[in-house]
């Protein structure tokens, strides 16, 4: 079910209106500068990763209707910082222009996945989303907060007041869990 704040950005998306851009900074913007920072490492960049994010979501928006706005944009933001973390190691290995060429034409380029890759990656993430349900509350939030926002694990402890040692190694028995899951599921 979508959320009323939601549906009232979704409808300033579909209306081409301006303040879809702004109510979503309001709403989501610091939890996607979050995210973008955290893999970037820097409040510079991960202000550009936001500002590419929603204009991706304005070129988008209609046609796409996603069923979970904020989830949609985190996966925008992540998409931009790692491609533009990808891009910045490119270019100190001597990659030049090529790779900032070919993110700016990502946006208007049709995936190169196939409808049976695209199928795959649908049951894949449905497949994680029920195994993340069954989890108890706080070890469904300390691997989002890894494995999708992409926080430290020093942060997390912190934040949950355990050890570094018992977030990791509560990480990896879900990590494991995981793959077993997946495995019966027939996805790996």
């Amino acid at each position: 079910m979508i959320a009323t704040d939601d549906k009232r950005i979704l409808l300033l998306f579909e209306y081409r209106d301006e303040q879809a851009l702004r109510e979503s900074d309001r709403q989501y913007g610091a939890l996607c500068r979050s995210v973008a920072r955290n893999i970037l490492g820097s409040n510079e960049d991960a202000e550009e990763c936001v500002s590419d994010a929603l204009l991706s979501a304005w070129n988008a928006i209609p046609p796409a209707k996603p069923d979970n706005f904020c989830a949609y944009l985190l996966r925008l933001v992540r998409n931009h910082a790692f491609n533009r973390r990808q891009a910045e190691r490119t270019a100190k290995r001597g990659g030049g222009q090529l790779p900032a060429a070919l993110d700016e034409l990502s946006e208007c380029i049709a995936s190169p996945e196939n409808v049976e890759q695209t199928l795959d990656r649908k049951a894949l993430l449905e497949a994680i989303t029920r195994f993340l349900e069954k989890l108890p509350a706080v070890q469904r939030q300390m691997f989002v907060r890894r494995y999708f926002h992409t926080e430290s694990v020093t942060k997390i402890a912190a934040d949950f007041d355990t050890t570094e040692n018992n977030v990791s190694v509560m990480l990896h028995r879900i990590r494991k869990k995981l793959h077993t899951y997946l495995e019966k599921e027939g996805l790996l």
